[in-house]
């Protein structure tokens, strides 16, 4: 049995064009894929393919319109947020709209276990302790006021903040696009040095190829909403049967990727 199970899953909206018109389409059409325990499942795609939508839906953020989502035997229904924030956490894109900007480090990371957990206010202040160093922070951090962070310090607080619930799926939405390649190189460590000591599973929706060629075990490419492209990393970046895969490469790479160029 997988640990995420996604059967045939379906987004349809409607808009409105004008007073009479109106326009249908899917975001995302009859997805289907599994994530395991301590696995890393890429979704990649080019702008408006339906990555952030389906990201929602597993998340519990966004109803789905139909299909089905099973975690460890058990489906999943919109709208069962206590349980599914235990064990499915989302890291958002930009870590300055995620943050309530009159709190604190501490006050951030104790939200959630108030909504979330039983725990008394010592236990919670040591759980806060001890996620700030499993991120590679200080206790002393939960005193610092979100605003004097500096932006990797805001990823690290996003990662803590997905980890307080000890979860079993991170979904992490696009989170390194924007930092620098040092520090996008020391998140990326740090979120593969947790995976292999806590064995949490990563959904990792993104462009950005050169760490998605690092990461993760298996890929995903979607266009319009359907997917285009699904197996194992190595096998559809060194052979893309889709030229939207081929594409996307290309645009990352500068060129098509070959066996021996693999490692560099």
């Amino acid at each position: 049995m997988p640990l995420l199970d996604i059967k045939h899953l379906n987004k349809h909206f409607t808009d409105r064009i004008g007073l009479f018109r109106k326009h249908d389409f899917y975001a995302v059409k009859d997805v289907s894929f599994t994530l395991e325990r301590g696995e890393t499942i890429a979704v990649i795609g080019e702008n408006g393919a339906g990555k952030s939508t389906l990201s929602k839906m597993i998340a519990g953020i966004t109803r789905p319109t139909s299909g089905e989502m099973i975690f460890k035997g058990q489906t999943l229904h919109y709208g069962d947020y206590r349980f599914r924030a235990k064990h499915i956490r989302m890291m958002f894109q930009d870590p300055n709209d995620a943050f309530d900007p009159n709190y604190n480090v501490g006050q951030i990371l104790d939200s959630p276990l108030r909504l979330a957990t039983n725990l008394t206010e010592s236990e919670r202040n040591e759980r806060i302790f001890s996620t700030l160093r499993l991120v590679g922070m200080y206790p002393e951090h939960a005193l610092i006021h979100i605003r004097e962070t500096s932006s990797s310090q805001k990823q690290r607080i996003a990662l803590a903040r997905a980890l307080i619930l000890s979860p079993e799926i991170i979904i992490a939405d696009d989170t390194l696009s924007t930092l620098d390649f040092s520090v996008k190189t020391q998140l990326t460590n740090l979120m593969l040095n947790l995976q292999e000591r806590l064995g949490i599973s990563f959904i990792y929706v993104g462009q950005q190829l050169g760490i998605i060629k690092h990461i993760a075990d298996k890929l995903m490419v979607m266009h319009e909403g359907e997917v285009v492209e699904y197996g194992k990393t190595k096998d559809i970046l060194l052979n893309p049967q889709s030229p939207i895969t081929a594409r996307l490469i290309e645009s990352h790479f500068g060129k098509k990727l070959t066996p021996e160029a693999w490692g560099e």
